[in-house]
């Protein structure tokens, strides 16, 4: 049978969110936001539940578009660290979330594995689906290979082996949605129920530039490891390259960056005040150099640089939706970084209306929602 609705043809959904998801400003709190938007564009009547650290207000925007937003506290408990759960996940649970959701009889959508302790905690006979936003072994592998910190690599290391076992908990979902073409070839190994659903993002229209940019640039949130070990990497590359300028954008870390930049004068830090900051320095770009060490599917960062800037240069750990490939430009050694800069930064810009073209068929919030809802309400419970 199919899950019903309640009364008056609403559509009432749970989503269970491992974070608030506003402000939109980092990478799966993008997904989660966005993707609500979409579907209560649909007519759903959305039941947010959400676990935080320091994001504990309810703004606006987000009171918006659901129905209700119910804020849990982590419980980052010192001997949670010794469960054979993951800490991400045994952390993300609250009494209170039991009750609320046994108030309203609806489907529940989990957002990411963190936020599915509720499966041991709770008998529901609620029809479950689940959005994976990362194949979590993996990106604790590249958490564990990029840190520096040996504490906080030992906590990853053990996060490693707790994920592996964690992630064959599938079978409670009728359906898994994945973030990417590269999750979603894994996951198809583990389970029949899983669907590719691409990023929920936001952009609406591809931002019409000239011809010419000012600079290359590189933003990200340096609190990552990962994201710290690119910096480097750039660094290094642009100290061979002092005739043309890198910025490299971040809301963290200016001391780190700047601390490895001093007398280079071709290299500087921007501090991020907020996304506006952030369009105005995409719209300056006439390179965008995206690279990553860790391979986990299609990052947002390319998505936003592909609606709001020029040219995307980037490694194969950036992108994996051939849609998106087909848009960018590909180095994956250290010399063909440096070839790629020099040849692009003669290049005039011209690939708006094509861009424009690839990424309304391929990353269309509300086509996906679309997409999305109808294999809800057509799963058989």
């Amino acid at each position: 049978m199919l899950f019903l609705y309640g009364a008056m043809n609403t559509k009432p959904l749970h989503i269970i969110s491992f974070d608030n998801p506003y402000p939109a400003n980092y990478g799966g709190v993008i997904d989660v936001f966005y993707k609500v938007k979409a579907l209560h564009t649909l007519g759903y009547e959305i039941y947010l539940h959400c676990f935080y650290d320091e994001r504990a207000t309810v703004a606006p925007e987000l009171k918006a578009i659901t129905k209700e937003v119910y804020l849990y506290p982590k419980n980052r408990r010192f001997t949670f660290l010794f469960s054979a759960f993951p800490f991400g996940v045994i952390s993300r649970y609250h009494k209170s979330l039991g009750e609320h959701i046994n108030a309203i009889e609806a489907p529940i959508l989990f957002e990411g594995l963190q936020s599915t302790m509720l499966l041991h905690r709770l008998h529901c006979t609620n029809i479950k689906f689940l959005r994976l936003h990362n194949i979590e072994s993996n990106f604790y592998a590249g958490m564990y290979a990029s840190e520096t910190n040996w504490l906080k690599k030992v906590l990853y290391y053990f996060e490693i082996g707790k994920y592996n076992k964690y992630e064959q908990q599938l079978h409670h979902f009728k359906r898994v949605f994945t973030l990417s073409p590269y999750e979603q070839q894994i996951v198809s190994q583990w389970t029949d129920a899983v669907t590719y659903l691409p990023v929920f993002h936001g952009n609406e229209l591809v931002t019409p530039l000239s011809e010419k940019g000012s600079y290359c640039l590189y933003h990200g949130d340096l609190r990552l490891p990962d994201n710290k070990r690119v910096a480097s990497f750039l660094i290094k590359v642009f100290k061979k390259l002092p005739e043309y300028k890198l910025i490299i954008a971040s809301s963290a870390s200016q001391e780190f960056v700047e601390k490895q930049t001093k007398g280079f004068a071709n290299i500087q830090f921007e501090k991020i005040d907020d996304d506006s900051h952030l369009v105005s320095l995409l719209a300056e770009a006439h390179i965008n150099v995206l690279w990553s060490f860790q391979k986990s599917g299609t990052k947002l960062k390319a998505v936003k640089a592909l609606f709001k800037s020029r040219f995307c240069l980037i490694n194969s750990n950036m992108v994996d939706d051939e849609a998106l490939l087909n848009l960018c430009e590909l180095a994956n050694t250290e010399e063909e970084l440096i070839q790629q800069i020099q040849r692009l930064y003669t290049l005039p810009y011209t690939q708006h209306e094509t861009r424009a073209t690839s990424l309304f068929k391929a990353m269309n919030d509300q086509k996906n929602a679309k997409i999305l809802a109808d294999l809800m309400e057509n799963t058989v419970a």
